[in-house]
């Protein structure tokens, strides 16, 4: 039983342990580890950032009480367990949860956006059938925004028609290119299912049966989930572009950069890789224990904020274990609760949200290459947002760096260097 390389493709999304993970620098002795100012007076250090408060929202405030998340005041419990997406996309966007009228017509906007720009469509058609994902969407945003109505427009209510419009767009967009590339026929939502039931539509092919309604509530769920999370990666680096004053859709394609790197996204789609490769039950125990005994990262578990554990996971969990049973097949969620007993009792650490989000998708039947941009479908309602306030109320994000180079030195001639 061999467990999972170190590490999975796409790694993991803020699933870090206490040292630096593959491909982040461990300070050196000359590095300053200053948090605060230092004697001088002079600027705070943070590697990473660490700790550090780089700005205001009023969008998400991670909690680490019993609310664990609340966007824009509201907990996530509620949210997820009483909202559609729809809703909590509009809360993040407009600031306040819709009317029955508001969301009607908000819903009425994201169907007029559906239909791709031919010139995007086109796009679809000449893309290498090795390309990922991701790169597909990065570069089909690009491509949007170049055709956007609003493309040279930046007021506060241009950005949020633009926001309205990737919000519809880029699950199709996810979806048609997917299908060109496994020679699928092309499928149109349907101005009778909601967000959730389009998405999983468009991915799978499941609609209408019990089963599909059940799916498609869980996924509704992960979708409110995932919507928003402070100042992650990919959401800095949203309003580190924005505060120059580039357009959203640089800012939204800064950011699916930054998700795409190993560090980040990925994390659910590392589990679900995991978990078909523990294949059963009664194989869990030994391989994770033969995981821990080789210092191999097991995928879903720690997260860089929330230390003593994540409540969106137990949200989660409950949805990912009355599916398995609707759905007769409890084979991923029964290997993922040993997974997730022994590295509490072994490491101390508690599941993050894409551990059993992992689950739930495998038993959608969702493409595990697409876990990562389905994240995007949610996330980008957090993004815009992000991207919005940050135009609001700008300042040009620009921090120092701590020097740790050479002292100053004499120029040498070319002619005399050795």
């Amino acid at each position: 039983m061999t467990p999972h390389p170190d590490p999975p493709p796409q790694g993991g999304r803020d699933n870090r342990e206490s040292s630096p993970p593959q491909g982040e620098r461990e300070p050196t002795q000359s590095s300053p580890r200053i948090v605060g100012e230092d004697k001088g007076g002079g600027p705070a250090y943070s590697p990473g950032l660490e700790g550090v408060i780089a700005g205001e929202s009023a969008l998400c405030e991670v909690d680490e009480g019993a609310a664990g998340l609340r966007y824009r005041g509201y907990a996530i419990g509620d949210l997820a367990e009483q909202a559609t997406f729809e809703e909590v996309a509009y809360l993040l966007l407009f600031g306040k949860l819709p009317t029955r009228k508001e969301l009607g017509d908000f819903t009425a906007q994201l169907q007029t956006q559906w239909p791709l720009p031919g010139s995007v469509e086109a796009f679809i058609g000449v893309v290498p059938p090795s390309a990922h994902p991701m790169d597909i969407l990065r570069t089909g945003v690009s491509l949007l925004g170049m055709t956007d109505p609003d493309a040279a427009d930046s007021p506060r209510e241009a950005s949020l028609r633009k926001s309205v419009r990737l919000l519809a767009q880029i699950p199709i967009l996810i979806a048609n290119a997917h299908r060109l590339a496994h020679a699928k026929r092309q499928v149109q939502p349907s101005p009778d299912q909601s967000f959730a039931e389009n998405l999983l539509y468009l991915l799978t092919d499941r609609h209408a049966d019990e089963q599909a309604k059940a799916m498609a509530r869980v996924l509704n769920v992960s979708l409110i989930l995932y919507a928003e999370h402070e100042f992650n990666a990919p959401t800095f680096a949203a309003r580190v572009a924005a505060s120059t004053l580039t357009d959203l859709h640089a800012a939204v394609t800064a950011a699916i950069a930054a998700l795409k790197g190993p560090l980040h996204g990925g994390a659910n789609e590392a589990v679900a890789a995991m978990l078909l490769e523990i294949k059963s039950r009664d194989r869990a125990e030994r391989w994770v224990r033969d995981a821990l005994a080789q210092k191999r990262r097991v995928m879903g578990f720690g997260h860089r904020v929330l230390h003593k554990g994540d409540a969106r996971s137990a949200i989660i969990q409950r949805h990912a274990e009355a599916l398995s049973r609707t759905c007769g097949d409890t084979r991923w969620y029964d290997i993922a609760t040993i997974v997730d007993r022994i590295m509490q009792q072994e490491k101390g650490l508690y599941p993050n949200l894409d551990f059993y989000t992992a689950v739930a998708y495998l038993l959608m039947e969702i493409p595990r290459d697409l876990y990562t941009p389905v994240f995007v479908c949610s996330r980008i309602a957090g993004w815009c947002a992000h991207i919005i306030e940050q135009q609001d109320h700008n300042r040009l994000i620009r921090p120092r760096a701590a020097y740790v180079g050479p002292p100053p030195q004499a120029y040498v001639p070319l002619e005399r260097r050795t």
